[in-house]
């Protein structure tokens, strides 16, 4: 999508191409030169003409695409990114919202330990934004079943309270600083459960319920910090405005999430 406005930060994208520009090619090696008079470090956003768009890229300085392990930062340096529209034109901007390939982060992934893929939204999460519970403060995991959070909150060395109508898968449960509560968690606020340092909750529910114990939370003034996943149904999206209405620090759809967007609040 181009716009002609001014620049914003969309939920739904994932990098955000600040300068774009129609650069007219008459060769491969006429893109390769053009592209680096613009800029060093480029990638390449398969649309049209992908072959020769790959062989373009493949005559600029290589862009490691490993994938990292977790926690380390994302990359420090600007990214370009470009794709053809036809043979002889190329779409690029030197200045991209997001340092990883595409707008996607991607990490080595756990074949033995979390219970499911989940785990891979709090690492995203933590690497974009570079905050995340210390060890020691106490979380509260609201809908944990399987329990992906609560491995990745029991790994940074906090306490957690995790709560869901099912049990935790059980290399999870029996792990050190896991306290598991059966209930339904969003019935749960903290007249009855206390205060935390961060709150989560990646439950599935319906997107009108999570936001009304969003907002009883943060009335509360029980937590400072609150992230959960808002997940929605179909292409109904209208709730989206009042969880932009709590002025959120982030609100966004990640590169491991599907029809929903993660949204975080700080005190």
């Amino acid at each position: 999508m181009l716009s002609g406005g001014a620049a914003i930060s969309p939920v739904w994208s994932h990098n955000v191409w600040n300068n774009p520009e129609i650069i007219k090619i008459s060769s491969i090696n006429d893109g390769v030169k053009k592209l680096k008079e613009r800029g060093r470090n480029w990638i390449l956003f398969p649309y049209k003409e992908v072959r020769r768009g790959t062989l373009i890229e493949e005559g600029l300085p290589h862009v490691s695409k490993k994938a990292l392990k977790f926690p380390m930062p994302p990359p420090s340096g600007k990214l370009g990114s470009f794709t053809l529209i036809d043979k002889e034109t190329i779409l690029a901007s030197s200045d991209c919202s997001s340092a990883f390939p595409n707008g996607e982060a991607v990490f080595e992934e756990f074949k033995v330990g979390p219970p499911s893929r989940a785990y891979l939204k709090l690492w995203e999460f933590f690497t974009l934004l570079g905050e995340m519970p210390k060890a020691g403060e106490r979380c509260f995991d609201a809908g944990a079943c399987p329990g992906g959070w609560s491995w990745v909150l029991q790994k940074l060395g906090t306490e957690i309270l995790a709560v869901d109508r099912s049990p935790l898968d059980p290399s999870v449960g029996a792990l050190p600083g896991i306290q598991f509560k059966k209930g339904d968690a969003l019935a749960l606020g903290p007249e009855e459960v206390g205060e935390f340092d961060w709150v989560f909750s990646d439950v599935i529910c319906f997107p009108e319920r999570l936001l009304g114990w969003v907002e009883r939370w943060i009335k509360s003034g029980a937590t400072r910090h609150i992230l959960v996943t808002i997940k929605f149904r179909g292409e109904d999206y209208k709730d989206l405005q009042g969880f932009k209405s709590l002025n959120p620090q982030f609100l966004r759809h990640l590169s491991v999430n599907k029809n929903e967007v993660t949204f975080f609040w700080k005190k």
